[in-house]
């Protein structure tokens, strides 16, 4: 059979046990203790009443604690989310300065991309055909038709009928931005062409 538990009274501190200090109530806490055991018709003081208001003070100061670690969680996780929305926006800038919003990269975007990839860009050739050296007819045919040339385009304008970014390559090359797939074969006819006079080119040379 179970044995009863003792009472409390008649049980040693836990506090002495644990080689603590035992702790006082406060006066605020013995009036209340003493209220207490005039509602319940005891003397005082009385072990009962005084457990109690003790009870309550840590009960109070574990839920102060509580909301103290959940203040510091609420101030951390919007600190960091701030940070977050902070370095998103920094990055957003950093892209918007290396991309042309005319079509293909600035200088910045040129040094960045050769950076990170370690590839050397560089910037599209703009001249008149007859302006063109070999070299530079071969880097732009090859541009016409590598990228308006392929089987099938991505697309060349958005929801709103604006130009995408592979449209907007185009005027980085001299060529107007192409907003149909018509458009497009033209870039990719004249790149054909252009590749066709350097060969002739390098043929005679």
């Amino acid at each position: 059979m179970a044995r009863a538990p003792r009472a409390p009274w008649k049980r040693a501190s836990p506090r002495k046990r644990a080689g603590k200090a035992s702790k006082h109530l406060t006066p605020s806490q013995k009036s209340a203790a003493k209220a207490r055991a005039r509602r319940a018709g005891r003397r005082y003081p009385n072990l009962v009443d005084n457990m109690r208001m003790a009870a309550k003070k840590t009960t109070k100061a574990k839920s102060a604690t509580k909301k103290s670690a959940k203040a510091r969680k609420r101030k951390t996780s919007t600190s960091a989310a701030k940070k977050g929305v902070k370095k998103t926006a920094r990055k957003r800038g950093t892209s918007a300065k290396q991309k042309d919003p005319r079509g293909g990269l600035t200088a910045a975007g040129r040094k960045a991309f050769a950076r990170e990839q370690g590839a050397h860009l560089k910037p599209g050739v703009t001249k008149r055909d007859s302006e063109m050296t070999p070299q530079e007819m071969r880097r732009k045919g090859s541009w016409a038709v590598r990228f308006y040339g392929r089987a099938k385009l991505p697309p060349l304008v958005d929801a709103r009928g604006r130009p995408t970014r592979y449209a907007l390559s185009a005027h980085a090359w001299g060529e107007p931005v192409p907003k149909t797939v018509a458009a497009a074969r033209r870039i990719a006819a004249k790149g054909e062409r252009l590749l066709a006079r350097y060969h002739r080119a390098k043929a005679k040379a």
